[in-house]
């Protein structure tokens, strides 16, 4: 029999497919865990869990990572003495290692890596940067479901995404993937976003950390900042400076006028903000 012949031969199994009951699209794939939810086939984790995977795959890199601004990085010129505050203040297990700029990525240290040296050493001189591993470089349009097969493959944690000129945009974790398919991972090291963000409080102002997610400032504060083209607070007011904060600067927004109590030579740290009175 021809190939032209059995044109029909895909028609058929579909067909079949379709009278058996099983799903031929992703509709009709969600439509048949609902039934199962609705007949306490699957509870309502299961069912979302379930949802989430399927959906997955149509995340790409750049809708997870965790943006440029937001990363945690430190520089290879800085002294033992220099980072260990950058870890322990942080609380990651992963640190990109920069070359001077955020786009010159040398490696990855572990904190791991570094108690092991400290433990076996003992010297806060010997050189840090021997115990770098390679960095992982990914396209910010790469799937998620692709990238968790290759974490999984190469049992790597942290890739770095870059654009199309190979700057550096963001990174992601495995961590960040999975989240997207069983919601929040939490640790011990994990403190609610705005609690753990604002530092002192007084009748009229506030000091919080540049770092703060402007969701959380605007269900703290009772404000309306736009937290769509920015996600943190120190993100806005660099945008409204129009460079890099220096210490003493302040901006006014809607209903708030925030000054800077400190900043670095790559983005602002603290930040007084001050309520405005009522007109």
């Amino acid at each position: 029999m021809s190939n032209r012949q059995q044109w029909w031969r895909p028609v058929i199994s579909r067909l079949w497919l379709f009278l058996r009951g099983v799903p031929l699209s992703r509709e009709q794939l969600f439509n048949v865990l609902q039934q199962a939810h609705h007949r306490e086939l699957l509870d309502d984790d299961t069912l979302l869990m379930m949802e989430r995977v399927a959906a997955v795959s149509d995340l790409q890199v750049d809708q997870v990572m965790v943006a440029r601004a937001q990363m945690v990085t430190v520089d290879s010129s800085q002294t033992l003495d220099e980072l260990l505050p950058v870890i322990i203040e942080s609380a990651h297990s992963r640190f990109p290692v920069t070359g001077g700029d955020r786009d010159t990525v040398l490696g990855i240290l572990l904190a791991k890596d570094l108690l092991r040296h400290l433990r076996e050493n003992g010297d806060h001189n010997l050189p840090w940067e021997r115990l770098l591993r390679p960095a992982v470089f990914i396209p910010e349009s790469k799937r998620l479901n692709v990238l968790l097969q290759e974490f999984r493959a190469s049992r790597n944690h942290m890739a770095i995404v870059v654009d199309e000129y190979g700057g550096v945009v963001g990174l992601i974790t495995i961590e960040d993937v999975l989240e997207q398919i069983v919601g929040d991972i939490e640790d011990e090291h994990d403190v609610d976003e705005g609690a753990g963000m604002v530092l002192r409080r007084g009748t009229d102002y506030c000091v919080v950390k540049a770092m703060m997610p402007i969701s959380s400032f605007n269900q703290i504060f009772d404000t309306e900042l736009n937290p769509l083209e920015f996600d943190t607070l120190g993100g806005l007011i660099t945008s409204e400076l129009g460079h890099l904060p220096a210490r003493g600067e302040s901006v006014d927004l809607p209903g708030i006028h925030v000054e800077v109590l400190s900043a670095d030579s790559r983005l602002p740290r603290l930040l007084r903000v001050t309520r405005k009175p009522l007109p």
